[in-house]
């Protein structure tokens, strides 16, 4: 006998620093249906912006958990799924909005396709044009190109990684999506597990989408539903040198899952290199703070 109290979805914002960001999202999830068919919960890493206070005071229908350390993205998500039973579960980031019926037509489009173990929808940027967030499973010649900034002066070098290729008004069958919004069957959950906890962040929807691969079950790009993403705000209050050495070391644990053991040493073998050179760059963006905006380095 179904459970009364489960719901069709649950949604899980993990969230650091970033109130406003997440009161906006709040609003625009709630905007969606005035029918209490979902449930949302919000895992704050140790806010000190009064991002927990303010969700109590303006979104008590939300649960809280509110964190006394910043755990990492994954196992605050984990935290945020093992907290609600929905029979769906989208992990959303906190500087998300989503469209009036997006998270209807999640549920749907999840519940009429048992074989989609994750679901990626349209993401539009904050100049309203599409994001190109679909990638392929990462080679180790593609983030050796990634990691010496080569395609500063060749992008075309990272076309079959950010599957160029692939047209963004198609739906289709892709090998990642971002993790933005990350939509998870239950069965999925139930088959495959949650998300590992080694990824502190970085590389963790990566992994999950390789490990629904492996589980005989699909990731889908599903353009008709549309989310817009503001893109990392919490991560632009980290320095330059430790997004780069977290980037790579999460690459380097999912080298380590799912790659040669030569292709992980010769990792490591970059990673001082790499870390100096970001060491140069947060150095030379301070003398011309200019060239911080002209040139993404993580």
């Amino acid at each position: 006998m179904a459970d009364s109290s489960q719901k069709d979805l649950a949604v899980v914002i993990v969230t650091w620093n970033v109130k406003d960001a997440v009161l906006d999202n709040l609003r625009s999830i709630f905007a969606s249906s005035p029918m209490p068919w979902f449930d949302v919960v919000v895992v704050d890493n140790a806010s000190e912006d009064g991002t927990v206070e303010a969700v109590r005071e303006h979104f008590p229908q939300v649960a809280i958990i509110a964190n006394k350390e910043n755990l990492g993205f994954s196992k605050a998500c984990n935290q945020g799924i093992a907290a609600t039973n929905g029979r769906h579960v989208l992990l959303l980031n906190p500087d998300m909005r989503v469209e009036p019926d997006a998270l209807a037509k999640t549920v749907a489009y999840l519940d009429q396709s048992p074989e989609v173990g994750v679901l990626g929808p349209k993401l539009i940027n904050s100049h309203g044009h599409a994001i190109h967030h679909m990638r392929r499973f990462p080679t180790i010649k593609d983030q050796l190109i990634n990691l010496f900034k080569l395609p500063h002066l060749f992008p075309e070098l990272m076309h079959r990684y950010h599957a160029r290729d692939l047209d963004l008004e198609t739906e289709q069958r892709v090998d990642t999506v971002r993790g933005a919004y990350f939509a998870i069957n239950r069965s999925a959950l139930t088959k495959v597990g949650i998300l590992d906890e080694r990824f502190y962040i970085w590389f963790e929807e990566v992994d999950y989408c390789k490990r629904v691969k492996h589980a005989g079950l699909e990731v889908h790009y599903v353009p008709s539903i549309v989310a817009h993403d503001l893109v990392g705000r919490s991560f632009a209050q980290r320095a330059l040198y430790w997004k780069q050495k977290m980037f790579i070391r999460s690459l380097i644990r999912y080298f380590e899952k799912w790659h040669p053991t030569w292709e992980v040493w010769m990792l490591y073998a970059i990673k001082p290199p790499i870390l100096g050179m970001a060491i140069f760059a947060e150095v030379l963006f301070r003398i011309f703070p200019s060239l911080e905006g002209k040139i993404r380095f993580v």
